[in-house]
């Protein structure tokens, strides 16, 4: 179910992003269109050249290709959705938009590692030892760390992070083994086969731990990082929005060349467009976190 949930959110918010997207392409090409007017009239007038017609047209041609293009990958995510969701396929109601989405929510402190033990992975590496007469207590004692996951203001904890704290980030947990981890079991003619099986269910074990505490430190990392990226490119966008506004006025006014009127037009469609991308992250984050969790902090 945690999968499922992650799956439709994340296709969700990929949807938004393409909306976004999609907005962003079409007010940039009415801007050009708009600007490509001007040019030609000031060509007319003798006062811009044909190869300023030219350049305004590329800018106009290039927003255009962008639409239909992502028109189709706004389709095909719906339909993706509807295939999850048990629906046939055809376009998804909409609720809010990317930008009008509230502020996510802060996680809270001191989380369990507990939490991790309803991962659907971890669950199927226990089951599996289960069947190969493994004490499953004994083996969450000795392998699985029982630590906070989150510190006083919902970052990654320190306990968390010295997990891996190698440059390389590998993970330095040594398994406290204080008592047998299997039963006798039943008796098998392959003693050696059943000795080399148990083995290889509890490294399986093991490596299943460890890969679900490292995507919880992955997901921390990123809920926090994200939102820090997000806010400096939104500065980046009110600024460009500016520059490319003074530009043509200066362009308009004959103080200054079409070039730096079409860079920063350029600058400023590429920004919107990336820092459309990061609110989607920005949400993605969130799922990434359910997910490692085995489903929220609930």
């Amino acid at each position: 179910m945690t999968t499922v949930v992650g799956d439709v959110a994340t296709a969700y918010f990929s949807l938004l992003e393409l909306d976004g997207e999609l907005e962003i392409a079409r007010r940039t090409l009415a801007t050009r269109e708009e600007s490509l007017k001007l040019i030609r009239t000031r060509e007319q007038g003798g006062i811009a050249t044909m190869l300023d017609v030219r350049q305004g047209e590329q800018l106009v041609y290039q927003a255009r290709e962008t639409i239909p293009a992502t028109e189709q990958l706004i389709e095909q995510t719906e339909n993706l959705i509807g295939l999850l969701i048990g629906n046939k396929p055809g376009p998804i109601r909409r609720g809010r938009s990317l930008t009008q989405q509230p502020e996510l929510p802060d996680v809270p402190p001191g989380l369990p590692s507990s939490l991790l033990e309803r991962r659907p992975d971890i669950r199927s590496a226990e089951q599996i030892l289960i069947s190969r007469d493994a004490l499953i207590k004994a083996a969450r004692a000795s392998y699985f760390p029982t630590i906070s996951l989150t510190g006083l203001i919902g970052f990654q904890s320190d306990q968390l992070s010295n997990l891996f704290s190698t440059p390389s980030r590998i993970w330095t947990f040594v398994p406290q083994i204080t008592q047998p981890i299997f039963t006798a079991g039943r008796v098998k003619s392959n003693v050696r086969f059943a000795r080399a099986d148990r083995e290889l269910a509890l490294a399986v074990y093991q490596q299943t731990i460890q890969t679900a505490f490292r995507e919880v430190s992955d997901a921390l990392i990123a809920y926090r990082k994200v939102k820090e990226v997000r806010v400096q490119q939104e500065l980046l966008v009110l600024t460009l929005e500016d520059r490319s506004e003074l530009a043509y006025l200066r362009y308009d006014g004959g103080v200054d060349t079409l070039l730096n009127a079409l860079d920063a037009d350029r600058d400023l469609f590429s920004a919107e467009l990336s820092l459309n991308l990061t609110r989607r992250n920005e949400l993605l984050s969130l799922v990434q976190l359910y997910k490692a969790l085995g489903g929220g902090w609930q």
